[in-house]
């Protein structure tokens, strides 16, 4: 391997790492804009999370809200468990 050939991989190599910097300043700058564009073009969502809570490894709360209720979930180990409702639960 001569020096023309190292000066040809160093050359090689500063120019892909320029292309990845390149990218991830694009993606840094204009990547929220985008997936906020494509967002809003989907419509209003029903369903987010609001808050999650990690009880230990295996389990966790999570409170999510469906159109303007708030429900409360336990999740972990192969099953989950929605908190009670019945005929006769508040709002």
């Amino acid at each position: 391997m001569n020096f023309l050939d190292l000066l040809r991989a160093v050359f090689a190599l500063a120019f892909t790492l320029g292309i990845i910097g390149l990218a991830a300043w694009a993606a840094r700058r204009y990547a929220p804009q985008l997936l906020a564009k494509l967002s809003a073009e989907r419509g209003e969502k029903r369903m987010q999370v609001v808050e999650t809570l990690v009880l230990d490894p295996a389990r966790r709360l999570v409170l999510v809200k469906i159109d303007e209720e708030e429900r409360l979930l336990l999740l972990g180990e192969g099953r989950e468990l929605l908190e009670p409702r019945g005929p006769g639960a508040e709002k």
